[in-house]
């Protein structure tokens, strides 16, 4: 399965690269106020296409879709859920720090996750059962967690566009080495490979923006927790999170 994962969320990259690398691309805003571009429906189009045509019968549930009523999938065993475009903010600021995630969920839980980075060719994937993986170029090596704790000096991220007070007073429970800053799902991604320590979100998140770098992130050793410490549960009634922490180390 994540073979065929990896392969869609690569083309899924590409589509998106054709936006991108456009003169110009329209940005409309959703009711929350989130933007929304030509590249995210592509992207969107794409995976749901691919995901029911390989995957019969597996229900599929992404940022662009229509979130199906709690009541019809309280008790789905499984499940993809996708954001066919994670960083639509950075995408538009054309910084390069933007992802396509792809999880499956089994139980309320990630069991294994792709995110591809379409500017850089980069997919990182993996899964609790098998480790995780970063592969470029035809390229593959696992990747590992850090084995700093938190007595150490650390490598923190910090979001590009979230970052604030709440997440200053946290990292200052910590002996900070180094403070880097990213978008999207990369983040969580820069903790998997073992070049930060630590990150943390304090605010609100929606299950696709996390669930495949949640997953990558157990498979290269290390946690993913709610703010409060407690466990990260998917497919809730209100598909949110309200602050997490990702970090090599359990806190």
């Amino acid at each position: 399965m994540i073979e065929k994962l990896k392969q869609i969320s690569e083309e899924a990259g590409k589509l998106i690269l054709e936006v991108y690398n456009s003169d110009d691309f329209n940005v409309k805003f959703k009711e929350d106020n989130s933007p929304l571009t030509e590249a995210d429906k592509r992207s969107h189009n794409y995976i749901a296409e691919e995901l029911k045509k390989n995957f019969p019968g597996m229900p599929v549930f992404s940022e662009e879709g229509n979130i199906v009523d709690f009541e019809k999938r309280k008790n789905l065993e499984q499940f993809f859920l996708v954001d066919p475009l994670d960083g639509t903010k950075e995408f538009i600021k054309r910084n390069g720090e933007f992802t396509v995630n792809i999880a499956l969920i089994k139980k309320g839980f990630p069991v294994s996750g792709v995110i591809n980075v379409p500017v850089t060719g980069e997919t990182y994937f993996g899964s609790v059962e098998n480790g995780s993986y970063k592969e470029i170029k035809g390229d593959v090596e696992k990747i590992i967690v850090s084995k700093a704790t938190e007595v150490d000096e650390l490598t923190v991220v910090q979001s590009r566009s979230h970052a604030g007070e709440e997440e200053d007073k946290f990292y200052s429970n910590y002996k900070i080495k180094e403070k880097t800053s990213k978008g999207s799902s990369l983040k969580i991604c820069l903790v998997a490979e073992g070049k930060a320590e630590l990150y943390f979100r304090s605010g609100p998140t929606w299950e696709w923006d996390t669930a495949a770098g949640h997953a990558i992130l157990l498979g290269a050793g290390g946690y993913f927790v709610n703010k409060d410490k407690s466990p990260v549960i998917y497919n809730k009634e209100l598909p949110k999170n309200f602050g997490f922490i990702a970090s090599s180390f359990k806190v």
